[in-house]
């Protein structure tokens, strides 16, 4: 008796610690609307194998339903461009992405913080990553820092423009 309870204990604890977590967006790292976007997430602690992501506003003048945009994503990838065509959403606050189940998008996995997309033509966000590593550290743990600079308008190419096009506009640089 005593071992069965504590094999389904041991299990328990196991499917709890292993969780789904949105790392970006958040609080401080935001979209840009009609742009090229980053969602990552911690697929290494992940029990799931795949998810659907949907965005979803707080505020249902902004978005009146919770919006599926990527219909099965793999969790191994841990990160996604997502397009501009995906991100066509109004510049507002309040902003969530869920990581649901894809046979049952009300079956939530993971729930990003509150965010914010800006509007077209904003510059991106800081972020700063422990995981990597640097050529010049001072003793302890390294740090690589990455820049999206250049704003959106350096990303964005309006849909149905040939590539061609965008670099003789200047909206991309070869």
């Amino acid at each position: 008796m005593f071992r069965r309870l504590a094999l389904a204990a041991a299990a328990l604890l196991s499917v709890v610690s292993a969780q789904l977590t949105i790392t970006s967006p958040g609080t401080n790292d935001w979209w840009v609307a009609s742009s090229v976007n980053t969602l990552a997430w911690s697929c290494s602690s992940s029990p799931y194998q795949n998810f659907t992501i949907i965005i979803a506003n707080t505020n249902t003048s902004i978005l009146a339903a919770p919006l599926p945009i990527i219909a099965v994503e793999y969790n191994y990838q841990c990160s996604l461009t997502i397009t501009q065509q995906q991100s066509a959403q109004p510049a507002a606050t309040g902003y969530t992405i869920m990581l649901a189940s894809t046979l049952n998008i009300t079956d939530i996995y993971a729930t990003s913080e509150p965010f914010e997309i800006k509007a077209l033509g904003s510059s991106y966000p800081t972020t700063t990553s422990s995981a990597g590593s640097s050529a010049t550290s001072t003793g302890g743990a390294a740090q690589a820092t990455t820049t999206k600079a250049g704003g959106a308008l350096a990303q964005y190419i309006p849909v149905g423009m040939s590539m061609v096009a965008a670099l003789a506009l200047g909206l991309v640089v070869a």
